[in-house]
């Protein structure tokens, strides 16, 4: 089994901008995994502000050396090995995971949904995601985006009601909005929640920075609409803390490890009574497929990050009634894209 790490430069459509700042790029690693003729392919994207570099990560991979003769079935032994020698590094494990994955699937012939006994049905809507900008231009964008059944605003700046209100006009689709930890004052977030309450938002994720725990819990066990961790929540331990400040958890594979970690998260977010959002970076659709395929245990998806950019390498899941769907092919379903 021989893996392949190519550094990559993933270009947005147009800057993104959030309360931690803009970008018109995201760093990342594609990861290939050769085996018997069979390629598995995964990815990690490493916005800056998570503080995890392309180097870093490409640094890791190539630490990892696997046993003699490895069996690509047995994934909890490749993954138990890779994470020995990759540290605490999460990107890095994801991009492996998924391909592993990947390969898992194509070995057996099977898409991963089906061999987890998943129910496409259960697919939740997902949002697209606007970023910060000027009202005008977040009305324009949200009459524009015909094909989602939800709209997700980036708040944080000094004009959040002005963008919920342009957002409203221009649309009665539900929106959910996204403070990335850009609030401060918790009477004051209160106040808008309650506003927001009356213009049909889903939910609002991390209000605050994440050590401000104490300011969650107060803000949860007020609030009309569920609060959701998202920066607060990389690993197991993130989900088990959040009982009791959050209502729920938004799980990316990029933060947590890839999809072994994040079914477990899944499953365990659940069974503490939490609400569960399967979320993305602005990544390819090689890592946005592999998430859609756990799509059906989540209550609400975000998994719009391949349709921001523009040059996504990958085919993979569709977007099919709102709803990102796999490709009913082995494994996550992507295939590299003929070059232009």
């Amino acid at each position: 089994m021989r893996l392949v790490i190519r550094p990559f430069a993933i270009e947005l459509k147009e800057p993104f901008a959030l309360s931690v700042g803009s970008r018109t790029s995201t760093p990342a690693v594609l990861a290939e995994l050769h085996h018997a003729g069979l390629v598995g392919y995964g990815e990690v994207a490493l916005p800056p502000y998570l503080g995890w570099t392309q180097a870093a990560v490409c640094q890791a991979l190539e630490r990892v050396v696997w046993p003699d003769d490895p069996d690509p079935l047995n994934l909890d032994a490749l993954l138990t090995a890779a994470a020995s020698a990759l540290g605490d590094l999460p990107p890095a494990l994801a991009a492996l995971d998924i391909a592993l994955h990947d390969l898992f699937g194509k070995i057996l012939g099977q898409p991963l949904y089906a061999l987890w006994g998943l129910d496409l049905a259960r697919i939740p809507p997902t949002s697209l995601t606007l970023s910060l900008a000027a009202p005008e231009a977040i009305q324009r964008k949200a009459r524009q985006a015909t094909e989602y059944e939800i709209i997700k605003l980036k708040l944080g700046g000094p004009d959040d009601r002005a963008l919920v209100a342009a957002a409203r006009e221009a649309t009665d689709r539900p929106l959910s909005v996204d403070a990335n930890q850009g609030w401060r004052d918790r009477a004051a977030a209160l106040d808008f929640i309650h506003w927001l309450a009356e213009r049909n938002v889903l939910f609002v994720e991390q209000p605050f920075p994440a050590r401000r725990l104490d300011d969650h819990a107060w803000l949860a066990e007020r609030s009309p609409l569920p609060i959701i961790g998202d920066e607060a929540i990389r690993g197991m331990a993130d989900v088990i803390a959040a009982r009791g400040v959050y209502h729920g958890v938004n799980i990316k594979l990029a933060k947590c490890g890839g999809l072994r970690a994040a079914r477990a998260m899944l499953t365990v977010a659940r069974a503490l009574g939490l609400k569960t959002l399967i979320g993305c970076m602005t990544e390819t659709s090689c890592a946005v497929s592999a998430a859609a395929h756990l799509s059906p245990l989540a209550d609400w998806a975000d998994l719009d990050g391949a349709a921001l950019i523009a040059n996504d390498p990958f085919t993979g899941a569709q977007l099919i009634a709102g709803r990102l769907t796999p490709r009913p092919a082995p494994g996550i379903g992507v295939e590299p894209r003929a070059p232009a």
